[in-house]
């Protein structure tokens, strides 16, 4: 661990600090010397399947080179202490924690800790808070554990699509509120043989290169005939949901493939809760029991007013903790179908021993609809219904740059004049240039959008409305301003960003934000792909329409395409900290940026 004192770590030029990370250029897309293991062969051991239980105030946690197999695919990974996810941390809240990362692994790496409330520089982001751990080099994280849920950790480099992830359980110091038989975690996962260098590269090159689901002159997709030049005259393909799906990837549950026979036991009657974790590099997972409710009981850790549903959307790095009482069958199956609908992860709930229940069959692929591509005519319930804003607290607030966007509410809608590429609908803080292709006519509010392809399937399924904090949140001050971000992108680039500038354009140009400043944040998805927003060192409230005081706590928020998502942030956490897209692509390539809350404690700064 670095003994350089704090004071002048704060000072550290982020310019200088970027230069000297060799994980910041990967980050910001530059300089993609492949490691060697991405050269050739992947030496290591085969990866253990599942996780091994650390706990206690100080681990060692080992990243080395491995193998893993599942199926017919076999390819290189990474593991940490040997096994695929790598160990679950059981902790408790209030304890103390020290890490030693030990890298014997070929290339840099980093444990940043999701969701957890800690020093900035614990943080674990290469190239903003830490230089990468380099091959042969340990590091010790050290930290208060100020929280209780359902957690998880992995590397901010590209190991983590490789194996580099693990659950974290943290129990509640005063006693679990949720008194269950069995308790288990379900950890969401995709894996390809294809190291993440080439596989990025392939992204860059081609146009949409791992979407099997293509629409073609002879296909069956529900489309009509102007439907179809409609999509052709946009240049854009109603298929467009995942940017990898499974042609390359196998899905896992807690490291096992459909093919493994991942059981969960059970007797019937009781009570047992699964810990949802989507630990995915690039996949949505649509979560189900057939046969079987599900109530929800918290949501990226924090506790929320139990909700019953049969199926809910997860996206990369969202958490959702569920009790279910099986009964009145020998085994129920877990199904995490890709939102794309290519594949799906299976493991089975067994009251005895090979206990098997049908797996449903793939659904039919989904379609984009005119919402998803920002064209909602105002017609549906949810661009109406603007519950989700707190038009109270918005009064007085700088408005800042959301004039153009709220402008486009009213706009006429006329299928012949409708352009995604007319940049005159964005505000001026948005760069317009070769990054952005795509810009969003209107778009409204989403919060209560179940996710693609669930809105018609029969079924109660989970939405962001229906998240109700279970308990009173500790700052009930109204926003003072209102901050607009744009997510952008250019798909047949492969370019991703914040308000059109990739991350490597605006290193030394952070999100500012004042130390203990309470402000709305309006995130506007101008692009046709859902993007999970995750912002570290803190929890932020979703405006979702919840009484007040009781807007969930979330360290992860979907944007639907075409839509947008507010959230309230009280910036209590001072430093600097990441805030990106979670999916993995997206994110090393322009899609991140840094917020940084200041004055640091001290007036430093």
């Amino acid at each position: 661990m670095s003994t350089t004192p704090l004071s002048d770590r704060f000072a550290i030029d982020r310019r200088k600090f970027l230069t000297r990370s060799s994980l910041a250029a990967s980050l910001l897309g530059l300089g993609h010397a492949l490691p060697a293991w991405a050269r050739g062969s992947h030496g290591g051991t085969m990866a253990r399947k599942g996780s091994d239980v650390l706990s206690g105030e100080h681990l060692t946690m080992t990243v080395a080179d491995s193998s893993f197999a599942t199926a017919s695919r076999h390819g290189p990974a990474v593991t940490v202490n040997g096994t695929l996810p790598g160990p679950l941390l059981r902790l408790r809240e209030g304890q103390n924690l020290v890490v030693d990362l030990e890298n014997n692994s070929s290339m840099g790496t980093s444990i940043h800790w999701h969701g957890l409330l800690v020093p900035f520089l614990m943080d674990g982001v290469p190239g903003v808070t830490m230089a990468a751990v380099e091959p042969g080099e340990r590091f010790r994280y050290e930290f208060p554990i100020r929280q209780a849920g359902t957690y998880w950790w992995h590397a901010h480099t590209l190991q983590e699509p490789m194996g580099h992830y693990g659950p974290i359980i943290i129990d509640p110091a005063n006693g679990d509120p949720h008194q269950v038989d069995r308790d288990y975690v379900v950890m969401l996962s995709d894996w390809s043989p294809m190291d993440p260098h080439v596989l990025m590269k392939k992204l860059k090159v081609g146009e949409a290169p791992f979407n099997f689901q293509k629409t073609t002159a002879t296909d069956d997709y529900p489309l009509s005939g102007a439907e179809r030049r409609m999509w052709a005259r946009m240049r854009m393909m109603p298929t467009d949901i995942s940017d990898v799906s499974a042609p390359l990837y196998s899905y896992l549950l807690n490291g096992h493939g459909p093919e493994d026979g991942l059981e969960f036991a059970f007797n019937p009657g009781e009570r047992v809760r699964l810990r949802f974790i989507n630990g995915a590099a690039m996949t949505f997972f649509n979560v189900r029991i057939p046969g079987l409710p599900m109530k929800v009981i918290a949501a990226d850790g924090q506790d929320v007013r139990p909700i019953e549903v049969d199926e809910f959307q997860i996206g990369n790095a969202e958490t959702y903790d569920v009790i279910v009482e099986p009964t009145g069958a020998d085994a129920f199956a877990i199904v995490a179908e890709a939102m794309d609908r290519s594949g799906m992860g299976v493991g089975m709930l067994a009251s005895r021993p090979g206990a098997r229940a049908d797996v449903p069959l793939l659904r039919d692929p989904p379609l984009l609809t005119m919402a998803d591509m920002g064209m909602n005519h105002g017609s549906t319930a949810d661009s109406m219904d603007h519950g989700g804003m707190d038009h109270g607290a918005m009064e007085g607030m700088d408005t800042g740059s959301s004039g153009a966007a709220s402008g486009t509410m009213d706009r006429s809608m006329d299928m012949d004049s409708m352009s995604m590429r007319d940049t005159s609908l964005l505000p001026p803080s948005v760069k317009v240039g070769p990054g952005v292709d795509m810009v969003s006519m209107n778009p409204v509010d989403r919060m209560g959008d179940p996710g693609i392809g669930l809105a018609d399937v029969g079924h109660r399924v989970l939405n962001y409305r229906q998240l109700v904090s279970a308990n009173m949140n500790p700052d009930m001050r109204r926003p003072t301003r209102l901050k607009e971000i744009h997510l952008t992108g250019n798909m047949e680039r492969y370019m991703w960003s914040f308000d059109g500038q990739k991350f490597s354009a605006v290193t030394d140009d952070p999100i500012r934000f004042a130390f203990n400043e309470r402000v709305r944040v309006k995130l506007v998805n101008d692009t046709m792909m859902a993007h999970p927003i995750h912002l570290h060192g803190h929890f932020f409230e979703l405006v979702n329409g919840a009484p007040h005081g009781h807007q969930p706590l979330k360290h992860t928020v979907i944007v639907q395409p075409g839509g947008s998502a507010q959230f309230d942030l009280t910036a209590n956490e001072p430093g600097d900290w990441a805030f990106h897209c979670h999916l993995i692509y997206h994110m090393h390539n322009g899609m991140f940026q840094v917020v940084t809350v200041r004055p640091l404690q001290g007036g430093e700064g």
